[in-house]
């Protein structure tokens, strides 16, 4: 396993930071738990706070951090957030394995969404941390395996009938490339790009570097 991100004695802070976070983002701020983690992949927030930013990770409080991924400039009164929800936990979770594993906010939920992560409240929640990140460690494992047209076309649930369907590539070729059975950095611009307009993602995810 990778080294960890930053210094150990922040990571209760980074814990419990982004816990308030999504919890105050999802029940007063109303947010769609997986929206609003995508706006804060997209804020350069995640990418700082993965690195250890101290200003991001213990400099501002979960609420403040909320407010900032959705660029809300006000004040706000501190409500006591609900440490044990599934957002709170998820937050709370999600940091530490984050920290354990030195990959990124945005690697991590290549592999396994947010949605994910909360759904594994029940069990993880009863157990002890460390249980919760070996599990994510053998599923991203096994999903950093696939090929990015697999794990794309998974993530955005649908199935390879349904794929060829909606972008009129062959069920048999897209088989091929995620076998890699055929390279697909050497498909056609024209393949490439019906599949990245279907599935909403940028040409170079599809590629395999």
């Amino acid at each position: 396993m990778a080294t960890c991100s930053y210094d150990r004695i922040y990571l209760s802070r980074a814990q419990s930071t982004l816990g308030c976070m999504l919890d105050y983002a999802t029940y007063d701020l109303k947010q769609d738990l997986a929206q609003f983690y995508d706006f804060f992949l997209a804020s350069g927030i995640a990418k700082d706070f993965g690195l250890g930013d101290f200003r991001v990770i213990a400099g501002h409080s979960g609420i403040e951090l909320a407010l900032e991924v959705l660029g809300i400039n006000e004040d706000t009164s501190y409500r006591p957030v609900a440490n044990r929800s599934p957002e709170y936990w998820t937050g709370w979770a999600l940091a530490y394995f984050q920290w354990q594993s030195g990959l990124s906010f945005r690697r991590i939920n290549e592999a396994i969404t947010i949605d994910e992560v909360r759904q594994m409240y029940h069990p993880y929640h009863e157990m002890d941390v460390t249980s919760f990140a070996d599990h994510m460690q053998d599923l991203f494992s096994q999903r950093s395996s696939l090929t990015n047209l697999k794990r794309l076309r998974q993530k955005a649930g649908l199935s390879q009938r349904e794929l060829a369907n909606g972008t009129g590539v062959p069920v048999r070729t897209i088989q091929q490339y995620e076998q890699r059975q055929k390279d697909i950095n050497a498909a056609k611009a024209e393949t490439i790009f019906k599949i990245q307009r279907f599935l909403h993602c940028e040409a170079q995810e599809l590629l395999e570097l």
